[in-house]
């Protein structure tokens, strides 16, 4: 079964051919994703007399690269005020600035390698539906009365809404495939279909052979507490989509995101969603359940109630019911703290943690990573994700019952917000 509505879009994929024994190289790579694969093209560049290989378990893209909702956003977890606190103002501004700098330099990418991702810069916006997040959305930069957040946007009860312009929608299929077909013009080797089952300083053992190098690189993101010792290393949680038929331009007159504007709202539970290149809504959010044990499964990826939950929300949202074309999901990473790393100790490189906000965080952890390997200090290398080190999950039943009472207490949350309680 083809994993997304994006990778569908492409045709079968024929994988590259997998590793055929053991075999030695200056950097090996673990995970043919953005992150994985964004290290490798920076990399070729800074330090072209290294060799570079890529260890994919599927094929490039089968993961969240291939699967996600398609923004290419400037958004980060943890919040600029907190980032000042623990690291200062400067610091924090400049992690927020690089960022937003990130979503030009994917598109930037995109083009000098002529993938057509269907990029298409026009922001993003949050929209506030009820009063309680009209009151959240008053305090944040880039507010917007209802009229203009409407005129962005035209869904049902918009009260006001926040800009931003540090957002570009994109199909994420076509730029991860794109760019491993770039890595590889630069020397770069990818071998799919080998699944990486161990990584420690310089070695990581695949069911295909052993590659030994100087140094290795952890980039497996929601994958990566299937590796021994990383069980409780990122909490793998499972996000959805759907993606209806192309919409008629009558449609589109009234929900507008004429410039394809990306779009959520300021409630808890998180959503998010796209005007798609082909005229669809490709929409999704979180909801599903974590699995004990931190447990990944291509059984967990669709759940017929947050299908029904998701479609639900765009009626309510634009008043349509639009036939239902594809339903898909996967897992994301999320640390402890919700704070993304970057960073390299002893020969053992790693990036990630994005919380689904990966699409152009991985392009600057790539090049963070490239910067890091190839002993350079720049900017980059002193922004504060680097180094970070978010303390481990809870072992379990203990991380099963915290995650989960959290996604249900951030339900009831939205709910109250809707239908609030009447005072006494």
């Amino acid at each position: 079964m083809i994993p997304s509505f994006w990778l569908s879009t492409l045709g079968p994929v024929t994988p590259r051919p997998p590793l055929d024994g053991d075999r030695s190289y200056d950097v090996a790579i673990a995970g043919g994703g953005y992150t994985g694969l964004w290290t490798a093209y920076y990399l070729a560049q800074a330090a072209p007399h290294l060799s570079i290989v890529v260890l994919e378990a599927e094929y490039c893209g089968f993961g969240a690269s291939g699967r996600n909702g398609g923004w290419a956003s400037g958004l980060f977890p943890v919040s600029e005020a907190k980032l000042t606190r623990r690291y200062g103002a400067d610091r924090a501004t400049a992690m927020h600035e690089a960022l937003a700098g990130a979503v030009d330099e994917v598109g930037r990418a995109a083009t000098a390698e002529d993938i057509d991702c269907h990029y298409a810069k026009g922001g993003t916006i949050s929209l506030a539906r009820s009063p309680a997040q009209l009151r959240r959305a008053r305090k944040s930069p880039g507010f917007l009365p209802a009229a203009e957040a409407k005129s962005i946007c035209g869904a049902t009860d918009v009260l006001g809404g926040i800009y931003s312009p540090h957002c570009a929608a994109l199909h994420p299929a076509r730029l991860v495939r794109g760019l491993a077909s770039a890595v590889e013009r630069r020397g770069v080797t990818i071998h799919e279909k080998t699944r990486v089952v161990a990584l420690s300083r310089g070695s990581i053992v695949t069911d295909r052979g052993t590659v030994t190098a100087g140094t290795v690189v952890r980039a497996l993101e929601g994958y990566t507490a299937q590796l021994p010792g990383h069980r409780r290393a990122l909490a793998p949680v499972y996000s959805l989509m759907i993606a209806t038929e192309p919409l008629p331009p009558s449609d589109w007159d009234r929900i507008g995101l004429s410039r394809r504007e990306t779009f959520t709202d300021e409630r808890h539970m998180i959503i998010y969603g796209q005007r798609t290149a082909d005229d669809r809504l490709a929409f999704g959010g979180r909801g599903a359940p974590y699995h004990f044990g931190s447990r990944v499964s291509p059984s967990y990826d669709r759940v017929p109630s947050v299908f029904d939950s998701l479609r639900h929300t765009l009626t309510d949202m634009f008043g349509i019911r639009p036939e239902i074309a594809y339903r898909w999901g996967g897992p994301l990473g999320i640390p402890r703290d919700w704070m993304p790393s970057v960073g390299l100790h002893d020969g053992v490189a790693w990036a990630g943690g994005y919380v689904g906000d990966g699409v152009a965080a991985a392009n600057l952890a790539g090049r963070t990573l490239a910067d890091l390997i190839a002993g350079n200090e720049t900017t980059l290398t002193a922004l504060p994700w680097v180094g970070h080190r978010s303390r481990q999950w809870e072992p379990e039943p203990i991380r099963w019952l915290g995650i989960n009472a959290a996604l249900r207490a951030t339900t009831l949350r939205d709910t109250l917000e809707k239908h609030p309680t009447p005072a006494r």
